[in-house]
């Protein structure tokens, strides 16, 4: 059938074979007044695209179409759209729609809002779509994306940079920012991946001295390049020690805490601030006491994504200063959908994968 009634996308149908993607049709949420249609350029691969699909974050509905970092070109408004026109080349981000009514939303807290409508894998309230479509993310020819959730790209910033930049960038942007990270303060990135490799660049660019703390010697070189000053390994006993009471925020953005000793690094933080999570491992956190947080005052916190005018300003920024993340591309198809989650799995990609050449898979 093809647009606008159906779009096209590789999906997965069973989480025990994550890898099988499948290019096939799929209908999306009725067209609203506040909606637009997005021709998809390109998508980021996320390492949450691979804990849906293989069951590391539990069930999902299937089959599902994930990625939700998506750059394309406008090519239909709803009548009440403000903020794009057909043509511009906007992106979406993991977040595609929330009620705009509630506190949380009002407050500039959409990407906390309890009715929100995550970009992939979410049912839609009967009140917008009576169909209580699923969405699909970006692995496809086209996305349907309210107007709050869908963001002009600068011309400055090329689409596969772009599109890492809406989950990736803004998950490490809107806690720095809303952590007052800037000059004068230290900073340490814990993890040095997709995720850690823009916490750097985000910190470096606010004005922050930042330190990473990785477990693999062989990402030093990176992390100077990306704005660092200092590079700790965290694999020798007591790495620890010289740090004490040393940071004002840590952003850990590894998935593997669940390994970690978190007496050790709650101890370089200084008195009353935050070691807070945008890593979300599958596993549970290792066990806590509260006497573990006595000898600073420290606290363990988390977030979700970030909202609209945080999104804004990281683009923003990006532009400005020209920040580029680390991205290898892949051209999508079946083969290169499951190369590209592989490659997040096993940690292979230095440091996001972009899909790429829609229109040779899915035509002008």
């Amino acid at each position: 059938m093809g647009y606008p009634d159906t779009f096209e996308g590789f999906r997965i149908a069973d989480q025990k074979k994550w890898t099988d993607f499948k290019k096939e049709e799929f209908k999306p949420k009725k067209f609203g007044e506040h909606d637009i249609d997005i021709k998809i350029e390109c998508c980021g691969v996320c390492g949450s695209d691979v804990h849906t699909i293989n069951g590391g974050w539990g069930e999902a509905p299937l089959p599902i179409c994930v990625g939700h970092e998506v750059v394309g070109k406008a090519i239909k408004v709803g009548d009440e759209v403000k903020t794009v026109k057909v043509g511009d080349r906007v992106g979406v981000g993991a977040q595609i729609w929330a009620c705009l009514k509630c506190p949380q939303c009002k407050s500039d807290n959409e990407n906390y809002c309890p009715h929100q409508v995550d970009t992939y894998g979410a049912p839609y309230p009967k009140e917008v779509d009576p169909d209580e479509t699923i969405s699909q993310g970006g692995y496809a020819s086209h996305i349907r994306a309210h107007e709050y959730f869908v963001f002009p790209i600068p011309d400055a910033i090329p689409s596969h940079l772009a599109a890492p930049m809406l989950c990736a960038g803004l998950t490490t942007y809107s806690p720095l920012v809303r952590a007052g990270v800037g000059p004068g303060k230290n900073v340490a990135i814990v993890g040095l991946g997709g995720l850690g490799h823009f916490g750097v660049m985000w910190a470096n660019a606010l004005g922050a001295d930042v330190t990473v703390i990785s477990h693999s010697p062989g990402k030093k070189e990176d992390a100077l390049k990306l704005g660092a000053t200092e590079f700790v390994t965290s694999d020798k006993k007591g790495w620890a020690e010289p740090l004490a009471f040393k940071f004002d925020f840590v952003l850990n953005t590894a998935d593997a805490t669940h390994t970690f000793d978190l007496t050790e690094y709650l101890s370089i933080c200084k008195v009353n601030a935050t070691f807070h999570q945008v890593g979300l491992p599958d596993e549970p956190l290792p066990a806590i006491k509260s006497q573990m947080f006595m000898s600073n005052g420290s606290s363990i916190g988390a977030s979700h994504i970030g909202n609209r005018p945080e999104c804004l300003a990281m683009l923003k920024l990006a532009a400005e200063k020209k920040l580029h993340p680390m991205v290898e591309t892949i051209p999508i198809s079946e083969e290169g959908c499951a190369k590209a989650v592989s490659g997040v799995s096993n940690n292979k990609v230095r440091y996001r994968y972009t899909l790429t050449d829609y229109d040779k898979v899915f035509g002008s």
